[in-house]
């Protein structure tokens, strides 16, 4: 019975998630077509969108660290990802119009490929050649002065470990660019879509910010050193407050 009622639920949070995104769809495509710096305004239909959505099913949130963030500067966000909620909780949370990197595969979906791939970078990780092309455009963007949003586990944590094996790319371009690195936890977003389910349960996500992490100068180890350093870091956020 109560997955009944889960099941009931989910198909109701769903399509908010989807009618919202409809309604907001060209508030936030159209100032990117005019303009540039139209990521603000953009910017502000999706919070709305996340907030509404987030209203609507129950899903609260509590954040820490804000005062971590120069919304000034630039920054390289590391997260880690066990949970498909984590795409309202990133434009709601970092109080900067960022830019992010997402699987190929999520382009395909309606409506939201369209809206999200406009200020997101698709990558097929299978493709050497396209991991080689986000990885230029998130040069470009950082040497604009825009913050980028990073999952290093490369895909979703579906297993019993804290965080995945990192990949490499975000830290080589933190060394590159010398622009810092900013862990970013977030907790209890796996109860609300738990682990190898598609089922959505309401709930509370909390959010923590670390101090950003300066890189090394360029070296035969900056990347690893670094790579290792930010993994602790977020490692013993989650461990911390979970």
């Amino acid at each position: 019975m109560i997955k009944f009622f889960q099941w009931i639920y989910t198909v109701y949070s769903v399509l908010i998630f989807f009618v919202l995104m409809l309604i907001f769809s060209l508030f936030i495509l159209i100032p990117l077509l005019v303009s540039e710096r139209g990521d603000r305004v953009s910017f502000f239909f999706i919070r709305l969108w996340a907030r509404l959505w987030s209203v609507l099913s129950g899903v609260r949130y509590e954040v820490h660290g804000q005062e971590n963030i120069d919304r000034n500067k630039p920054y390289i966000y590391i997260f880690n990802h066990r949970s498909f909620v984590d795409a309202p909780v990133i434009p709601l949370m970092i109080p900067q119009e960022v830019r992010s990197i997402g699987k190929k595969e999520l382009s395909k979906i309606p409506v939201f490929g369209t809206v999200v791939g406009k200020l997101a970078v698709w990558v097929d990780r299978n493709d050497a050649e396209s991991r080689r092309l986000s990885v230029e455009k998130l040069v470009k963007f950082l040497k604009q002065g825009s913050s980028i949003v990073v999952a290093p586990e490369g895909t979703r944590n579906n297993s019993k470990e804290t965080l995945l094996p990192f990949q490499k790319g975000a830290f080589r371009l933190a060394v590159e660019t010398q622009i810092p690195i900013l862990p970013m936890a977030i907790i209890g977003a796996e109860k609300i879509m738990a682990r190898g389910s598609l089922l959505l349960a309401p709930g509370k996500v909390r959010i923590y910010f670390s101090s950003p992490i300066t890189p090394p100068p360029p070296s035969e180890t900056a990347v690893n050193d670094l790579m290792e350093k930010c993994r602790n870091r977020l490692e013993a956020m989650i461990v911390a407050h979970e």
